[in-house]
C-alpha cells in the first residue's frame, strides 16, 4: 500500500541538528547516569551504633551514585587482590568527600582519559581472568562511573601513586574539568593507591550537600560484604571477618540463622576468541525470623557489594524456591485440614541478608538498581537451595509450625468474614423458642437464661421478671465449636437461635450498643451432664467472643439439689455437703428432703429462689492465652493432653467439671430493681 504524500504549505522548518560534548550531556542528563536528580523516599535501613533501623529516608539517587562510584573502584581493586584498606573522610560542611585506598595505583599516562573521558577503564573484557584461572568478578563494566563524577563535580582532585612506577602525581579538575592542573611526577614514601577528593557541583545536583548517615551506611555495607576489607570513615573502623551473617546478628542476633555459603564453579567458552575459562559465583544468605511480625519480608541484596534496591532475578529466583521448597515439605499437613498456604505465610516476618559475587553481572541501568537474568546464576541458586534448604527445615520445625499456624489463621478469618455475612442475616430471623424480655428502652438491663431442657422453660416462664429476664431452651448437650467447622455452627439450630436471642455475630465483636442482652446466665441441672453442658457453652462465647468474659457477662446459676422442708420453711440446698451441715444444725427440724433430679423437677418456690437470688457466679478469665489453651485442650481433636489432664486431676482429686481451672469464679451482686 503506497504512503499518501502530504501537501505542506511553503517551505518546511528543518529540526535543529546539534552536537554536544559529554561533559554537557552528562550535566544535563544526569539521570540517565545516575538516576533521579529528585530527593525522594527510599524504605530502606541505616545503622545505628549496634543496631539496624528499618526505615523512610531521603534518599538522592544521582548524588548518591556519584560518591558511591568512587568507592567501588576501590572494591574492584579489592578483587584483584591489591587493596587491604579504604579511607572515607567527610568534612565538617558535608560537602566534600575524600576516599583513598592502598592499591597499586593507575598508570599515571592514563588518569586524564580515566576521569575525563567516558568508556575509558580496564574492565570491558568480559573473559579476563585472574591468577586462578577464574573470571574477574567487578563491580564497573562501563567506563562511565568515575569519569561521570569528575565531569559533574566543582572539584575533583586525584593523587595517584603508582605502585610499578614507583611515582606519584596529582591533577585537579575543576568546574567540570573544564580547567585541568598538575603537577610533575615524582618519587613516592609510603603505601601507593589512588586518592581522590570530590566537591559535586551545585549546578547540577541543586544541592551539594552529602547525606552522612547514607554514607555511613554504604561504607558499614561494603565492610560487610567484604571480609577482610578493613573499612575507615572519619577515622571510625569497620571491618567484619564473618561478612554478611554479622548483619543479620545486627538486625537481631537471638534470632540470625545462617542458610548458607556456596562457591559454584563452572565452565564457560568465550563466543569471541572460543577459549574456555572458569567461573565462580559465591552465594551467602542468612535471614533473621521474627514470629510476632505481621509485616511482609525485608530482603537486604548485593550484586557484587552494590545493592539491589529493586531486586531483580537474583530475589526473585531465590524466593519461589524457597517458597516452594516450604510448600512442598507442608503439602501434606495442609491438604489433611484442607487449608492452602499462602505466600505471606511463609515469608511474613523474614528478613533475608543477600550476597552475591559473580563475574560479568548484568543489570537494567548503570544506577545498578535491579539485576537481570543469568542462567549460570539460577543453576547456582538451584545448587545452593539443593545443598542447603533440606537441612535448614530440619532445624527449623518451629517456623513450620508457625506457617501452619498462620494458614489456620487465615483460613478461619475467612471462614469468620463469610460468617459475619451469614450471621447478620441470621440475626433478624425470629427465634421461635426465645422466651423475650419485655423491656425496650435499656436492654443492658436484660439477662437470658440458657436453660436446659424445654421442661425448665415453664417453670423460667413462671418465675421470671418479664421485664428483665428472659430465656431460651437447649436441646441436650450443645455442640464442641472447637472440632466443628464455622459451616457447621452457623447450621446449628440451637447456636443460630441463641445468637440472634442475644444480637451476637460471629466474626464481629460484640455490639454493645445493640445487644438484647448484656448478661447470659447458664441454668443447667446439678449434675455432671449439667457441668458438661456449661463448660461447652463456655467454650462457644470464649471461642468467638471473650470480651464478654472481660464485661462479666457470662454467669452461671446454680439449680438447687435439695429442697428441705424445715420448722422454720424451706431451705434450698445445692450440694450434698451443704445438706450434711443443715442436718447438724440443733436449730432446725427437719421434716421432709427432696432431691431434685433436673430443673424440670423443681416445685415453683425453687424456681422464685433461682431467679430472684442476688447473685451469680461470674465466669472471669484471668489470663486470656492461658484460657484459650485449656479450653483446645479440653475441647480440642488431640486428646492426649486431654487424657493427661484428666489423669493428673484424678489423681489431686480435683473436679474439672465445670471447665478445668480456665477460668476463675466469683459471687456477683444482682442489682435490686
Amino acid at each position: 500500500m503506497a504512503i499518501k504524500k502530504v501537501t505542506r504549505k511553503g517551505k518546511a522548518k528543518e529540526a535543529e541538528i546539534e552536537k554536544k560534548d559529554q561533559r554537557w550531556h552528562v550535566r544535563n542528563r544526569i539521570t540517565l547516569v545516575f538516576g533521579s536528580n529528585e530527593e525522594e523516599d527510599l524504605e530502606t535501613y541505616v545503622y545505628g551504633e549496634q543496631s539496624v533501623d528499618f526505615k523512610t529516608v531521603k534518599f538522592h539517587q544521582a548524588k548518591s551514585k556519584a560518591i558511591e562510584e568512587i568507592l567501588d573502584n576501590c572494591i574492584d581493586e579489592f578483587y584483584r587482590g591489591h587493596v587491604t584498606e579504604v579511607h572515607t573522610y567527610l568534612s565538617d560542611d558535608k560537602k566534600t568527600v575524600t576516599v583513598e585506598d592502598n592499591g597499586i595505583g593507575i598508570l599515571l599516562k592514563k588518569v586524564d582519559a580515566v576521569y575525563t573521558e567516558f568508556r575509558t577503564g580496564s574492565k570491558f573484557k568480559d573473559e579476563d581472568t585472574d591468577k586462578k584461572g577464574f573470571l574477574t568478578r567487578t563491580l564497573g563494566q562501563n567506563g562511565l562511573g568515575a569519569a561521570a563524577t569528575c565531569l559533574t563535580s566543582d572539584t575533583f582532585k586525584v593523587r595517584v601513586r603508582h605502585y610499578n612506577s614507583k611515582k606519584e602525581q596529582a591533577f585537579t579538575y575543576t568546574d567540570g574539568a573544564l580547567k585541568i592542573k598538575k603537577t610533575r611526577p615524582k618519587p613516592f614514601k609510603g603505601h601507593s593507591g589512588v586518592k581522590v577528593e570530590v566537591v559535586l557541583a551545585k549546578e547540577v545536583y541543586k544541592n551539594n550537600i552529602i547525606n552522612k548517615e547514607l554514607l555511613r551506611k554504604r561504607i558499614i555495607d561494603l565492610a560487610y560484604n567484604n571480609p577482610g576489607l578493613a573499612f575507615y570513615f572519619n577515622t571510625q573502623k569497620y571491618h567484619y571477618k564473618k561478612g554478611l551473617f554479622e548483619l543479620a546478628q545486627r538486625i537481631d542476633g537471638k534470632s540470625a540463622q545462617s542458610l548458607g555459603e556456596i562457591a559454584y564453579i563452572y565452565e564457560t567458552t568465550s563466543e569471541k576468541t572460543r577459549k574456555k575459562a572458569k567461573g565462580k559465583i559465591d552465594i551467602s544468605i542468612s535471614l533473621t525470623i521474627d514470629n510476632n511480625s505481621e509485616e511482609r519480608e525485608r530482603f537486604i541484596a548485593f550484586v557484587n557489594s552494590t545493592p539491589t534496591f529493586d531486586g531483580g532475578f537474583h530475589q526473585d529466583r531465590f524466593k519461589r524456591l524457597f517458597i516452594n521448597a516450604l510448600k512442598t515439605k507442608l503439602e501434606r499437613p495442609a491438604k489433611k485440614e484442607k487449608i492452602t498456604l499462602s505466600d505471606n505465610d511463609i515469608l511474613t516476618g523474614l528478613t533475608f541478608i543477600y550476597g552475591i559475587t559473580m563475574p560479568n553481572p548484568r543489570f537494567e541501568s548503570q544506577t545498578k538498581r535491579k539485576l537481570v537474568k543469568d542462567l549460570q546464576l539460577e543453576k547456582a541458586l538451584e545448587k545452593f537451595m539443593k545443598s542447603n534448604m533440606d537441612k535448614w527445615i530440619r532445624k527449623n520445625k518451629d517456623y513450620l509450625d508457625l506457617i501452619m499456624e498462620r494458614g489456620r489463621a487465615r483460613h478461619k478469618f475467612q471462614e469468620l468474614k463469610d460468617a459475619a455475612k451469614k450471621g447478620r442475616k441470621q440475626k433478624k430471623q425470629r427465634v421461635e423458642k426465645l422466651l423475650d424480655a419485655n423491656e425496650r428502652k435499656d436492654r443492658l438491663k436484660c439477662s437470658l437464661f440458657i436453660c436446659e431442657g424445654d421442661s425448665a422453660i415453664g417453670g423460667l416462664r413462671s418465675s421470671r421478671d418479664k421485664v428483665l429476664q428472659g430465656g431460651i431452651a437447649l436441646k441436650g448437650k450443645p455442640m464442641n465449636v472447637s472440632q466443628a467447622s464455622i459451616k457447621d455452627i452457623l447450621n446449628n439450630q440451637e447456636f443460630s437461635d441463641i445468637m440472634a436471642a442475644i444480637g451476637l455475630t460471629i466474626g464481629e465483636p460484640v455490639d454493645w450498643k445493640r445487644i438484647r442482652f448484656s448478661k447470659i446466665i447458664f441454668l443447667a441441672d446439678s449434675d455432671v451432664d449439667g457441668g458438661h453442658i456449661n463448660t461447652l457453652l463456655t467454650n462457644f462465647f470464649f471461642t468467638f467472643w471473650p470480651e464478654l468474659f472481660t464485661k462479666r457477662s457470662i454467669q452461671l446459676a446454680k439449680a438447687p439439689l435439695f429442697e428441705v422442708v424445715t420448722d422454720k420453711g424451706v431451705e434450698f440446698v445445692e450440694t450434698d455437703g451443704q445438706l450434711e451441715k443443715l442436718k447438724k444444725n440443733k436449730n432446725i427440724k427437719i421434716k421432709e428432703i427432696m432431691r431434685n433430679k433436673g430443673l424440670g423437677e423443681m416445685s415453683p418456690e425453687a424456681w422464685n429462689y433461682v431467679m430472684a437470688r442476688e447473685n451469680y457466679t461470674v465466669l472471669e478469665v484471668d489470663n486470656g492465652k492461658s484460657a484459650r489453651q485449656m479450653l483446645e485442650v479440653c475441647f480440642g481433636k488431640d486428646s492426649a493432653p486431654r487424657k493427661e489432664l484428666l489423669i493428673d486431676h484424678e489423681s489431686n482429686k480435683i473436679s474439672i467439671q465445670h471447665g478445668g481451672g480456665v477460668t476463675k469464679k466469683k459471687k456477683t451482686k444482682k442489682k435490686k430493681r
